[in-house]
């Protein structure tokens, strides 16, 4: 290769490349891109043991995307060394990924603090470590912005039962579109190159994600750190899941699909901040009781919300 075609290296695949490009973002993703490694920090490391929620996406041995969540006391997420994270939990039986992550697979988590208003994603491969819990050895770790992220302090909740099910089909009962369209925030799963796994939050004012059928979920996309790593693993494959928290019961409403991304100034039109439309078509839902042994305090809605259109 000669100095004139070399290129400098990228943390990014093609799609993500392909999403900031179509928004106009590639120097700003240029210069976000230098915060992604694939070593934990210091400061990351320390983070992670004090948080008492770990959101993980995965696909189940049917190929379906889905998001989930994790929970325990304080320290049940470590950094044993800069490339693993050790995950003292799995999901319950009940769980669509709870058979999944008995073998290794790829996985996507994202370590919050609502609290603090604080964020970290790592994406790596997952292995059951023999006592019960996971070791994710690190293939990307972010620190993300504290945009959208409604602050919330956890509470325990006294003799909490085990996760499980109690609605599943193929699209969303009236009850559950209620329960997404009055949402503050929800997690997204999706699948990039070679089976990579990638897990973001997105949040808002209720009412920002709208049921706008049984089968369809429809929410704006709103300024970021441009990186475009959910964008981007849509432009390849369409799979999503997405995890919407009872905050309240510590139930969990989980919804798999496929979603696509419209760039078209049409689509986002009246919605306040949407830079641009995402919307997932449902092919399956779980709803869980006791899918956390956590509750969490009201809201203090993030300064950086958007209006919604009907308000």
């Amino acid at each position: 290769m000669t100095a004139g075609t070399m290129t400098a290296p990228t943390p990014y695949h093609p799609g993500e490349r392909t999403a900031q490009a179509l928004a106009g973002r590639t120097e700003r993703a240029d210069h976000s891109g230098r915060s992604i490694r694939d070593t934990i920090p210091a400061v990351a490391a320390r983070f992670l043991t004090e948080r008492r929620m770990l959101v993980l996406g995965a696909a189940d041995r049917d190929g379906r995307v889905w998001a989930t969540q994790l929970a325990g006391p304080a320290g049940f997420l470590q950094a044993p060394d800069e490339r693993t994270m050790a995950v003292a939990t799995t999901p319950a039986g009940a769980d669509p990924l709870a058979e999944a992550l008995t073998r290794p697979a790829q996985v996507g988590t994202i370590a919050l603090d609502p609290a603090g208003r604080r964020r970290m994603r790592l994406n790596g491969h997952s292995a059951p470590d023999g006592r019960g819990g996971l070791r994710i050895t690190a293939d990307q770790v972010v620190s993300n912005c504290p945009k959208y992220i409604q602050r919330r302090s956890p509470l325990d909740r006294p003799a909490p039962g085990a996760p499980r099910p109690v609605a599943a089909g193929p699209v969303l009962s009236t009850a559950q579109r209620l329960a997404a369209a009055t949402a503050d925030t929800f997690f997204i799963a999706t699948t990039g190159p070679d089976g990579s796994v990638d897990a973001s939050h997105r949040g808002g004012l209720p009412g920002f994600l709208q049921a706008v059928a049984p089968d369809r979920l429809r929410w704006p996309e709103y300024p970021g750190n441009s990186m475009f790593l959910t964008l981007g693993n849509l432009e390849l494959d369409p799979r999503a899941g997405l995890l919407l928290p009872d905050w309240e019961t510590g139930g969990a409403l989980l919804v798999t699909g496929e979603a696509r991304t419209d760039w078209s100034a049409e689509a986002r039109e009246g919605v306040p901040g949407a830079e641009r439309m995402v919307e997932l078509t449902v092919t399956g839902v779980l709803e869980l009781a006791d899918a956390t042994p956590l509750t969490w305090t009201d809201p203090e809605y993030s300064p950086a919300n958007p209006p919604t259109a009907r308000g």
